[in-house]
């Protein structure tokens, strides 16, 4: 899923640059809403906005229709960064003393996500004891600031309250969005989603997987700096933005895919759900009820190759190679017991069954190591994603 970065535009004539920063954004990944004040309409039509996002535009407090979430609260809630650029100092007023009368400041008081303030004004405004001290409050409850430049001002003047280069505040937006750098320069395998094991032409054997675990990790990894290669089974989720995603149906094409990526990772997660097994001799027709019923009750199988377990065989210094048990019970001692038997250096497992890990958004999930284990309460996959990196980077730090 793509990170959300919720833009903020106040009424100030430097507003049209707010379209290069949506561009810069957009070509980063990331999705972009925006919301303006009502002052800021009447230098730009909305319109505009939503032509470049292809999102709705929010502007008034009390536009969101009966039955709708409630307007402020459910865009504080979608938002992972809130940006506001321009910023007027009118605005920054506003937040630097709690005061929420429009859209725009009642979002920004009721969002938990990470604000970026971007100020433009004219240069006596800009340096005014207030303001000056309107952005020192803000600074301090942790607001980051991509502070104005000097130059030609719109009024004529010259001096300090220029907006920021579109293409800063861009990088500045990312790197809050994705503070995390730790996996830069490493190169990351990821196996997702199932196999599908043919019968014949129209039946297989496989799994309820749905690769969503391996795709947000996919996500993560890509943010946090890593060259990310995903070897992924049949799923019907689209391409993660800055991956190499390659396409495979049985476990034996998978195994051929990682065997060309491992010997390069420094990191192997193999999260996808690979089948046991396979029929021995898969027919090339279909075969027929009544016709074929001996065949079907009886279709001879034979062991898939353990992509796990061969990687882990092959890992050499400096390699780490994680691991995924889907259990019914007692799920720690038998992610250890997996950990230890395939050579494995973490496992993350979890319980499936009763609507659990296969195809939800969310999960629970211990993970095991060498030194102990970690037991992680439920969440979406996409966080969830982000803290098993987090162990990964302890354990190879």
């Amino acid at each position: 899923m793509k990170k959300t970065v919720l833009i903020g535009v106040t009424g100030c004539v430097a507003i049209y640059k707010a379209c290069d920063i949506i561009r810069g954004l957009q070509k980063a990944g990331v999705r972009c809403k925006v919301v303006m004040t009502e002052s800021a309409t009447h230098f730009v039509n909305p319109l505009l906005f939503r032509s470049l996002t292809r999102e709705p535009v929010a502007v008034g407090l009390f536009d969101d229709k009966p039955g709708d979430p409630i307007h402020h609260i459910s865009l504080a809630k979608e938002a992972d960064v809130f940006l506001i650029a321009p910023c007027t100092a009118n605005v920054m007023a506003k937040m630097a003393n709690g005061i929420a009368d429009d859209l725009l400041t009642t979002t920004a008081l009721a969002t938990r996500a990470k604000i970026v303030i971007a100020p433009a004004m004219n240069v006596n405004m800009y340096e005014h004891v207030a303001t000056q001290e309107n952005m020192k409050t803000l600074k301090a409850r942790g607001i980051t600031f991509v502070d104005a430049e000097s130059g030609y001002l719109a009024c004529g003047d010259v001096g300090r309250g220029r907006l920021a280069d579109p293409a800063s505040i861009v990088a500045q937006t990312l790197e809050v969005l994705c503070a995390k750098r730790d996996f830069e320069g490493k190169n990351v395998l990821i196996t997702a989603g199932p196999t599908v094991e043919p019968i014949d032409p129209v039946r297989h054997i496989s799994n309820p997987s749905s690769g969503k675990t391996g795709f947000a990790l996919a996500e993560a990894a890509a943010e946090r700096g890593a060259n990310v290669t995903v070897v992924t089974g049949p799923v019907s989720l689209g391409d993660p933005d800055g991956v190499t995603v390659l396409r495979v149906k049985t476990g034996l094409e998978m195994l051929e895919a990682v065997k060309k990526h491992f010997e390069r990772s420094d990191v192997s997660i193999f999260t996808a759900a690979v089948s046991d097994y396979r029929p021995a001799n898969p027919y090339d027709h279909k075969l027929k009820k009544g016709k074929d019923d001996g065949v079907l009750s009886s279709i001879e199988l034979v062991e898939n190759p353990d992509i796990l377990a061969s990687m882990a065989a092959k890992k050499h210094a400096g390699q780490f190679v994680v691991g995924f048990a889907a259990e019914t019970e007692d799920v720690e001692r038998n992610a250890r017991a997996k950990m230890m038997r395939k050579g494995a250096d973490m496992v993350v497992a979890n319980l499936v069954g009763d609507g659990l890990a296969f195809g939800a958004d969310d999960n629970a999930v211990t993970i095991v190591t060498g030194d102990g284990s970690v037991s992680l309460d439920t969440m979406p996959k996409q966080e969830l994603a982000h803290q098993i990196l987090d162990v990964i980077t302890d354990e190879i730090a």
